[in-house]
């Protein structure tokens, strides 16, 4: 049986939201869960996952220090369990549970060599062991993670990965060999790199535009598909002779990469010539057959769309609705959750955005939280902005998402179980 948070947690009622929602971090700000594609509810869905940012007015410089903490969502308590120099702004330290509630993962960092590395802790004892490879995806049995290499991953977006000395980030030529996903074994702690970003750009079919050879390539965000039986990257590309180092992101090429879990099969699901025409977030569908995406189908704007593995099939859900934000489905195929960035054409304008669930079936959404997400320093840099990165819990009858109503970080959670029912 799930929590009850109405006792522990103080409800969120700005804006009358559709649906119940708790404030589970009320005690103090900086808190944020790591992202759409995971959960921060334990297995058993007692406990909450978060990371607490030391300061919200700046970016991390090297070597600050963050903390992973855990909410017991049925007293109420947080509680401080580890401390990390392994994070950075939007995703944290990749905080994430493993096949139960005494496994939890996260990423540090060496700052002698400034390497970074996993570590897997009981949170009820506070036993820790170190892992020799980084998280950054944990399959769904919890026993293993992918990861791109997290050192690289500022270099064609900041705010994510970690947060090393410039000439401590590996320069990257080409279609390296020795960088692409990582593959870390929880039990033992090993990790060995699966495909190189070398073995991407040879064997992905159909083959990459001969452009994109005469630049240098990035892994970027990975994911398991439910199943655990294929892995996604976000897989990235910039022309090295545009300078300076901060103008040529500007210019970059992004593609969906798919792949078996052996790292072979490789597939150009999104080529980039179709991500520039308007798109973002990709993730996987329930079927793990599928990627959802927001893009522009019809050329008039985003919506979300569903692709086959090749790319070769492109289908528009629900065709009279936006695309925005972060999207994930339900299991049962037809509900579809999604946020807003602050500055996409369905937020309102003052900093306030809505946690969206669209009908597939009837084409129709409802909004089931108006709240503010525009943090009192975002405006130093887009790296300081609040995405909500609606997740779902492991049931898929509540969520977890970010938000600031008083300008300052904060996680809450919504439960969906009568809007799900409603249709």
């Amino acid at each position: 049986m799930q929590p009850s948070l109405a006792g522990p947690f103080p409800a969120y009622t700005d804006f009358a939201p559709r649906v119940p929602v708790y404030c589970v971090t009320p005690g103090g700000t900086g808190y944020i869960h790591r992202y759409y594609d995971s959960s921060p509810f334990s297995p058993s869905g007692r406990y909450f996952a978060v990371t607490r940012l030391p300061f919200e007015d700046r970016l991390p410089r090297p070597g600050d220090v963050a903390e992973i903490a855990v909410v017991d969502l049925e007293t109420g308590t947080l509680r401080t369990v580890a401390e990390t120099r392994g994070w950075d702004v939007q995703l944290g330290a990749q905080l994430q549970w493993g096949a139960d509630d005494r496994t939890l993962l996260y990423n540090d960092l060496e700052t002698r060599d400034w390497m970074p590395y996993g570590v897997r802790l009981d949170p009820q004892t506070g036993e820790h062991r170190r892992l020799a490879g980084t998280i950054y995806s944990v399959s769904p049995d919890g026993r293993s993670a992918a990861s791109p290499c997290l050192r690289r991953m500022a270099v064609t977006q900041r705010g994510y990965g970690v947060v090393v000395p410039r000439d401590h980030i590996p320069a990257n030529h080409g279609a390296c060999a020795d960088d692409g996903i990582w593959l870390t074994d929880i039990g033992s702690g090993d990790t060995r790199l699966l495909v190189s970003l070398e073995e991407i750009v040879a064997y992905v079919r159909p083959p990459l535009a001969a452009a994109r050879r005469r630049g240098d390539f990035f892994g970027f965000h990975v994911k398991w598909n439910p199943q655990g039986t294929r892995l996604m990257l976000a897989l990235r590309w910039l022309p090295r002779s545009w300078l300076p180092w901060k103008r040529k992101r500007r210019y970059g090429a992004k593609h969906v990469i798919t792949m078996d879990a052996d790292g072979g099969n490789v597939r150009l699901t999104v080529s980039a010539e179709r991500w520039a025409r308007g798109g973002h977030h990709p993730n996987w569908c329930p079927d793990g057959e599928h990627v959802l995406m927001n893009l522009d189908t019809q050329g008039d704007g985003l919506r979300f769309a569903r692709l086959s593995l090749d790319g070769a099939e492109c289908l528009t859900l629900a065709p009279g609705i936006r695309g925005s934000g972060h999207p994930t489905l339900h299991p049962d195929g037809r509900h579809l959750l999604t946020d807003a960035y602050v500055d996409e054409p369905l937020a309102f304008g003052d900093g306030t955005a809505p946690i969206r669930l669209v009908d597939l079936a009837t084409g129709l959404e409802t909004q089931l939280v108006r709240i503010r997400i525009q943090p009192l320093a975002e405006k130093a840099t887009g790296a300081l902005r609040v995405d909500p990165h609606p997740a779902w819990d492991r049931t898929f009858t509540r969520i977890a998402f970010n938000a600031c109503p008083d300008g300052r970080r904060r996680v809450f959670v919504a439960d969906l179980r009568e809007a799900l029912a409603a249709g």
